[in-house]
């Protein structure tokens, strides 16, 4: 596991109804990351934790602050960390 991070992201904006946890997942999937997204309660930010290699994580950030079409991600707070290797897959969670 040693060559596996952790990224946990918060993204702010207009984020939620635009398909984003959807978008984020196929992302995810793409970049071979495990983990989970989720809609914050609030209603204007979606949060998430990915584990994988660090260059698909740096990338899954760097896409996180375009989002999909319809969405406008106003800001990413995101943070590393140590794998924990505890998640087989990436999916949708509820809070």
């Amino acid at each position: 596991m040693s060559d596996r991070e952790r990224l946990t992201a918060r993204v702010e904006g207009y984020v939620q109804g635009v398909g984003f946890r959807w978008w984020v997942r196929t992302r995810a999937d793409q970049l071979g990351i495990t983990g989970w997204v989720m809609n914050e309660p609030e209603e204007r930010a979606v949060a998430l934790v990915g584990e994988g290699l660090p260059n698909a994580l740096d990338e899954l950030e760097r896409l996180l602050w375009r989002g999909p079409p319809g969405a406008r991600v106003d800001r990413v707070e995101a943070s590393r960390s140590s794998a924990s290797g505890s998640f087989h897959r990436f999916e949708i969670t509820r809070p």
